[in-house]
């Protein structure tokens, strides 16, 4: 599953636009006075400004080579602040085999790295910003995960692995969405809880889900 598009809200929009195009490197596409986009590898990432008094946050996930988080992470060490949770700044995860380090942006979003061994998408050369491949994952928060689940497998999701009341991931490894019950607490966030925050996402060949309230969900092209 590939996020060709995600769109979040903010109520930092020219701090996000410092963030990812001045201090990490990635190509702006397009850019106004209510909004930016991003490459980062092949997904457009859109920050839109907030016309309330939200402060909106979310967790994502980028792909980067399966052979490159060490690289990696000294490269972000250069860069930003990385999050650690008992004294580890970074995590295997057995069960996925894949290796990760965390870092919050300056809206408080909870940005992953993570190299992915199943992938066999290892490169020889240097780590550098260009090797980001896509948007992975996004936390996708929800009263009840698995009616939300449920819903998104019959929108033609499927779970990537099985139903869990706190977490469920479903799509695949190049993209899932993250499904989370409300106030659970994010891993490696510095302790914040899961809130609700609207998202537009769209996937390749098969629509563009809306996200506008808690456990809603539209898909509104195929």
């Amino acid at each position: 599953m590939k996020f060709e598009q995600i769109t979040l809200w903010t109520s930092r929009l020219d701090a996000l636009y410092s963030f990812y195009n001045e201090q990490l490197g990635f190509p702006v596409l397009d850019r106004n006075e209510q909004s930016f986009t991003t490459a980062i590898g092949s997904t457009q990432l859109t920050f839109r400004a907030t016309t309330d008094q939200t402060e909106p946050f979310y967790h994502f996930a980028v792909n980067i080579p399966e052979n490159k988080l060490v690289e990696a992470k000294r490269w972000l060490k250069g860069k930003v602040t990385l999050i650690e949770e008992q004294g580890r700044d970074e995590v295997f995860f057995a069960s996925w085999d894949a290796g990760a380090v965390y870092f919050a942006d300056p809206a408080g979003n909870i940005v992953e790295f993570i190299a992915r061994h199943q992938l066999k998408n290892s490169t020889a050369h240097p780590f550098a910003i260009a090797d980001c491949i896509e948007i992975s994952e996004l936390g996708i928060v929800a009263a009840e995960v698995i009616p939300a689940v449920r819903e998104l497998n019959a929108l033609g999701v499927p779970n990537w692995r099985e139903d869990s009341e706190g977490l469920t991931p479903v799509g695949d490894e190049h993209g899932l969405f993250i499904v989370v019950k409300q106030a659970r607490e994010w891993y490696f966030s510095g302790g914040r809880q899961a809130q609700f925050y609207p998202a537009e996402v769209v996937v390749a060949s098969i629509g563009r889900f809306e996200f506008p309230r808690i456990s809603h969900i539209h898909l509104l092209q195929t």
